[in-house]
């Protein structure tokens, strides 16, 4: 889809307006990533990836507890979201894969870790997760999109790329707020959601990037890859809110059958599980990491 800037994306992503920013920044082969590793040095690394339209903020929280019980967390944003860069090029598994992986090499953690994804961010952590089994001690996948059928309408808008930019640039703004809305069934933090994600798409090509995504990055009928973690050595931990809007629980045994997880949860909340029952999520993390040792 041919890159886009709206009307109210009215800043840019550079070194001037990045060193007001908390956390740091790297350039990896296809842009700048924000992100930050923190904790105890000698703590077991745990690596948190995001879902479709949230920054490295959206994991605070967790990553507070995380680190509180001597883990060493390292969050960062994809590309398009958050501060990392809006990049030129198509936003499809193997440019989140790729970034997540250089990532980590980069950082050059220098042990096994733990990777943890979220919504979109478990197709990523998946994908990464596959392709360094010998380096991944565990996986967490919450609320995992994938397992959908792709529905009628995004069918027909992928029908044509013109009619696809169209409906990005003119009704993506208004899909996003709706999409917003059932992230949360407790809508205790709905503000503060609200506000790192207001604050992340005042940048230019923010809009351009979740939509470029939904047209290339394959988010639904991901059931191979599935069941490549399931034949994998990885120890496996299935979380899912039994309210998700986004992506229905009624996947749950299909996910369960596929990914043979050692540990299955199902919390009383919505789509963004870490987000709305952080305590609870962040208790059975850091449970379930023992089994990596």
């Amino acid at each position: 889809m041919k890159y886009f800037v709206l009307p109210d994306e009215n800043l840019k992503l550079n070194t001037s307006s990045r060193s007001t920013l908390r956390g740091s920044f790297i350039s990896l082969s296809d842009g700048i990533t924000h992100y930050e590793l923190a904790g105890p040095e000698d703590g077991e690394v745990v690596v948190l990836v995001g879902g479709l339209t949230v920054p490295l903020l959206y994991w605070d929280r967790i990553a507070e507890q995380l680190r509180e019980a001597g883990f060493r967390t390292l969050v960062y944003s994809s590309y398009g979201r958050g501060y990392s860069d809006r990049v030129r090029e198509r936003y499809d598994s193997a440019l989140f894969v790729r970034q997540l992986s250089e990532l980590i090499l980069a950082l050059n953690l220098g042990r096994k870790y733990h990777v943890v994804g979220a919504s979109m961010g478990a197709l990523i952590a998946m994908g990464h997760s596959i392709l360094n089994t010998s380096a991944v001690a565990t996986l967490t996948v919450a609320g995992p999109a994938g397992l959908s059928e792709k529905p009628a309408a995004l069918r027909w808008l992928q029908s044509s790329e013109r009619l696809f930019s169209l409906f990005a640039k003119y009704l993506g703004k208004k899909w996003l707020k709706k999409h917003e809305a059932n992230d949360l069934e407790d809508r205790t933090h709905a503000p503060e959601l609200s506000a790192m994600l207001s604050d992340a798409f005042r940048y230019e090509g923010s809009t351009h990037a979740v939509f470029d995504t939904l047209l290339n990055f394959g988010l639904f009928m991901q059931q191979p890859l599935y069941k490549s973690i399931g034949d994998s050595p990885i120890p496996t931990m299935l979380i899912w809110g039994s309210k998700d809007r986004v992506t229905p629980i009624t996947h749950i045994n299909d996910a369960k059958t596929l990914l043979q997880p050692q540990q299955c949860h199902v919390l009383d909340c919505g789509h963004m599980v870490p987000f709305e029952r952080t305590h609870f999520v962040a208790q059975k993390i850091v449970s379930f990491l023992a089994v990596g040792k």
